[in-house]
């Protein structure tokens, strides 16, 4: 019965043939476009312009399996010359725009790419790699040579005897749709190759435990090179139309949010952690009788979620209670925020705390948190529509199967599972074993109905010198939701007496900190400010307060620093660079220790 729920989902054997019939039935449709309709292309124009740029490529020599990279910020560009690429049988990827340059000359080098599609934003740095025998395609400015083409000039290669029908239908499900490069925490990024089945077997396994409607209308804001923008905002539109709002700057996204009133909203953690921050934030500056209103309004909404989450019955009076702050509070909240419409809510990519998806539950937000990794097409467990177990993240897709090794890594297996590496085989065979199973690297419980819970990755388990294992990441997301002025924490503690955390202040939860209190201070002088200081104090002993004594917090170093995505300390997917961080900032940490 599940086998055929997720075949109904989805009918095409490539992302070719579902691009093809969506474009067919869309037609006049908005499929891409920007805020304020500044550009506005139609699913019928869509196709054409796949078309012309597929003969262009197809005339520069791009074959069935060549991969082609993509370096450019969030716009519609992006989603043309993928889909073009992909038309020929060939492997589009992007690169994210925080890469160094010798990152980029590595991706260049390991994909084999002799074709890459960039802005004139990029140009320059592109040029200052000396990549020989690349031909660079800008596709909002014109070209300056043999080697530099525009648009326009691309098309212009497409050969007389070019068959643009015959190249997508010679697709196969088995070919290679596109390499999602793992930024890693050490080492070079690894290649993951998704073909067309793997991203199909994803969209009809996702699709059928969270169905979402024909023609959603969605932003894609997170880089080009995460599986979650590509699955999300790129390969769910090819097969169920709609259209896509590219967002340049992740920090106009409320803005871009107001403006699409999106029918379906994914967010990483932080995303959320900023949102409820600034609505507290926001509801702190109300008069005080109506800030007592909104607070008791939400408490109440907060007992109510509690209750239905650990399957007890909600007194009459408290659920009338709720009704009307729906109808009198959170409904225009919503409103305001722009998720007036918004059918869907999801979180991914890094742990999520309770006490934050409990607030978002009592404003009538429900958000579904999921978790996947590149190597499974993007998401292998969903929370189920109306079964909400907060604390886990769900179950497996229709089609997956999962299990825990001896030591507790989750393992699953089913055609989401990558082809492989690109260029390493040895690799690939310690990931994927000889039974199918893929090694996920993430230690998780796993309940006798199948829910899952993420306890850590088995790397970044940390053993106090009293033998006590602990997960950093829950102990760092309770420090980071307990004050919007934790923008980033990391916790050290392994062979160590004691746990202490390094934090970096978060700009915009500083800048709205500071407001608040006319505090005019650049954000590194922040860090000695007494205010600031209290309330950091005060957040420390608030996560303190929902961990175990060994997992507390001792001391904390604020450091005046911002740690930005592809820097030392961060990869462009946000996830915490713990090697580098300990080498570079080892003299703190050994301070928290010898200082005590």
């Amino acid at each position: 019965m599940v086998a055929a729920m997720v075949e109904t989902q989805v009918a095409a054997s490539t992302l070719c043939e579902a691009f093809q019939a969506t474009v067919a039935r869309s037609g006049d449709a908005v499929a891409l476009r920007t805020k304020g309709d500044a550009t506005r292309i139609t699913w019928r124009e869509y196709g054409a312009r796949v078309r012309a740029i597929a003969g262009g490529l197809a005339g520069l020599g791009v074959r069935h399996g060549d991969a082609l990279g993509i370096l450019m910020c969030n716009r519609p560009e992006f989603n043309l010359v993928d889909t073009a690429a992909m038309h020929l049988g060939a492997t589009p990827f992007s690169m994210y725009l925080t890469s160094a340059p010798d990152q980029l000359r590595y991706l260049v080098a390991d994909s084999g790419a002799r074709v890459i599609a960039t802005e004139r934003a990029q140009l320059a740095r592109l040029r200052a790699l000396g990549l020989p025998d690349v031909t660079v395609i800008v596709v909002d400015g014109d070209g300056d040579g043999e080697h530099v083409l525009s648009l326009a000039q691309l098309a212009a290669k497409t050969r007389p005897d070019f068959d643009f029908d015959a190249a997508w239908r010679a697709v196969a499900p088995d070919t290679v749709l596109t390499l999602i490069y793992t930024s890693g925490t050490t080492g070079d990024p690894k290649g993951v190759e998704l073909t067309h089945a793997n991203m199909l077997a994803e969209l009809a396994g996702m699709l059928t435990l969270r169905p979402i409607d024909h023609e959603p209308r969605i932003i894609s804001y997170l880089p080009h090179a995460h599986i979650a923008d590509r699955f999300g905002t790129h390969y769910i539109p090819i097969l169920r139309g709609g259209s896509v709002t590219a967002c340049p700057d992740p920090r106009a996204l409320l803005e871009h949010v107001l403006d699409v009133q999106p029918s379906d909203f994914t967010g990483v953690p932080r995303v959320w952690e900023k949102l409820k921050a600034g609505i507290e934030a926001k509801l702190a500056t109300e008069a005080p009788e109506r800030r007592a209103l909104i607070h008791g309004a939400i408490e109440a909404s907060l007992t109510k979620v509690r209750l239905e989450a650990a399957g007890q019955p909600v007194p009459a009076e408290l659920a009338a209670g709720v009704a009307r702050a729906e109808a009198m509070l959170f409904t225009p909240l919503r409103a305001a925020l722009g998720f007036s419409q918004t059918r869907a809510y999801f979180v991914g990519a890094a742990p999520s705390t309770r006490e934050v998806l409990e607030f978002f539950y009592a404003l009538g937000m429900p958000i579904c948190e999921v978790w996947g990794m590149s190597e499974l097409s993007c998401v292998a467990t969903a929370m189920p529509v109306g079964s909400t177990r907060i604390g886990t993240v769900g179950v497996a897709l229709p089609g997956v199967e999962l299990r825990l090794a001896d030591d507790g890594e989750l393992l699953v297996r089913g055609a989401i599972a990558m082809r492989g590496y690109r260029n390493k085989p040895e690799l690939t065979r310690d990931t994927i074993d000889r039974d199918g199973w893929l090694h996920t690297g993430d230690i998780a419980e796993l309940s006798a109905d199948g829910y899952v819970r993420i306890v850590d990755r088995k790397k970044e388990i940390l053993i106090s010198a009293g033998g006590k294992n602990m997960s950093p990441a829950n102990i760092e997301a309770r420090l980071k939701a307990a004050s919007l002025l934790v923008g980033q924490a990391a916790v050290i503690g392994d062979a160590r007496p004691y746990v202490v955390a390094l934090l970096v202040l978060d700009p915009d939860g500083a800048m709205a900190f500071c407001k608040a209190r006319n505090i005019d201070l650049p954000l590194a002088a922040l860090v000695e400010h007494h205010a600031v200081r209290a309330e950091i104090d005060r957040a420390i002993a608030a996560a303190n307060e929902q961990l175990s004594r060994v997992e507390q917090i001792k001391r904390y170093a604020l450091l005046p620093a911002e740690w930005m995505p592809g820097g030392d300390e961060l990869t462009p997917t946000m996830k915490l660079k713990r090697k580098g961080i300990a080498a570079k900032y080892a003299r703190e940490i050994e301070a928290l220790y010898t200082d005590a």
